[in-house]
């Protein structure tokens, strides 16, 4: 826990908390699939709340030059936190010590096979990152507001086992945001209360 984080007087750390635990996330037993979990960092700079994303490495054989949080797979003994810190200090080198804990997402499935916690945290600014390069391409940051913007939202069906599904996909930059990745900027949204805003 990152203490320097903890004492500040900045009161979003505290109501971010607050839109997070009520009402309580939706949980699924994993079932058949395979635990997982990611990291949703968030930071202050200027007076607005960021996000960090990464681009994985093309050359990947899962999910290559997709835009991702970092995360992956559990290990034995962990948890959704245990695993979301460790792997993101594996891909882009934050430490576990620089964040605090803000709260958690719905769990979602992938078509891959594993059950997805997104777990929300709080990074100080300006951050440090380390590239795994075998791993990660790219890391950047986006206002998340920005996802509030309709003009970058792009809602697309897709036939997916002969069913039609609509995907949310985000154009922010040159950086296309879908997928598992979409789905949880949605639902943190949401749980901000972050409507989509029409141009003025």
């Amino acid at each position: 826990m990152n203490d320097n984080l903890e004492n500040e007087p900045h009161s979003w750390i505290v109501q971010m908390r607050r839109r997070l635990a009520e009402p309580a996330p939706l949980r699924m037993g994993t079932g058949e699939r395979r635990p997982a979990a990611v990291l949703v960092p968030l930071f202050v700079n200027a007076g607005q709340l960021w996000v960090l994303l990464t681009k994985r490495s093309d050359d990947l054989p899962q999910h290559g030059g997709q835009v991702a949080f970092p995360g992956g797979g559990y290990e034995v003994g962990e948890d959704a936190w245990d695993a979301a810190l460790r792997e993101t200090r594996e891909e882009i080198g934050l430490l576990e010590k620089g964040v605090a804990r803000l709260g958690e997402l719905d769990d979602v499935d992938t078509f891959s096979g594993f059950r997805i916690r997104p777990c929300v945290g709080a990074i100080p600014y300006p951050y440090k990152t380390e590239i795994n390069e075998a791993e990660i391409a790219e890391v950047f940051e986006v206002p998340l507001m920005a996802f509030a913007d309709v003009r970058v939202a792009e809602d697309r069906v897709v036939t997916v086992d002969g069913v039609d599904r609509t995907f949310r996909i985000y154009h922010v930059g040159r950086h296309r945001v879908w997928g598992l990745t979409a789905g949880i900027v949605r639902n943190l949204m949401a749980r901000l209360g972050l409507e989509m805003i029409a141009p003025g």
